[in-house]
């Protein structure tokens, strides 16, 4: 290969809108996970992703889901929920739960200490949320909110 094929283009790429709009999307949700993890792990023990766990299932009918139910609100593998799922169990804020009709069938059941952290911990995430949007127009929460359920191929049955 010659010399030139390895030259830098003399301009960066133009950034369509839809790419700048996912790059700064990937960059708020970083930014707001770090700090809702650092506060929530100090306050409760316990990270956003446990948090949306525990709010997920409090939020289904019976306090409990499928793993792999829970796995698509997370946006995670079932490996992934199986993992997260474990230290929760260990601490006693989720339970496994067999479905009596088919063994293969696992349900993961937030427990009574469950739902009491995350009560507290709702107030928590509350208020680091509100800080972080505080200077977004809150006009626009509803439309936005609509666009990134989108994006995630949520809809009201799994939001």
């Amino acid at each position: 290969m010659d010399e030139k094929s390895f030259a830098a283009p003399s301009q960066a790429a133009a950034v369509g809108p839809s790419l700048e709009f996912a790059m700064r999307l990937a960059r708020a949700q970083a930014a707001l996970v770090r700090r809702l993890d650092t506060v929530l792990g100090g306050h409760h023990g316990i990270s956003f992703s446990d948090f949306m766990l525990l709010y997920y299932l409090s939020k289904a009918p019976g306090g409990r889901l499928r793993r792999v139910d829970l796995a698509e609100r997370q946006g995670l593998t079932a490996s992934g929920v199986t993992r997260t799922l474990l230290p929760l169990e260990k601490i006693g804020l989720v339970a496994r739960q067999q479905d009596p009709r088919d063994a293969r069938v696992g349900y993961a059941v937030i427990t009574a200490t469950g739902h009491e952290l995350l009560e507290n911990a709702m107030v928590v995430a509350q208020q680091i949320s509100q800080d972080l949007l505080r200077a977004c127009p809150a006009d626009q929460f509803e439309a936005l909110s609509a666009a990134l359920a989108q994006i995630a191929g949520m809809n009201a049955a799994n939001s």
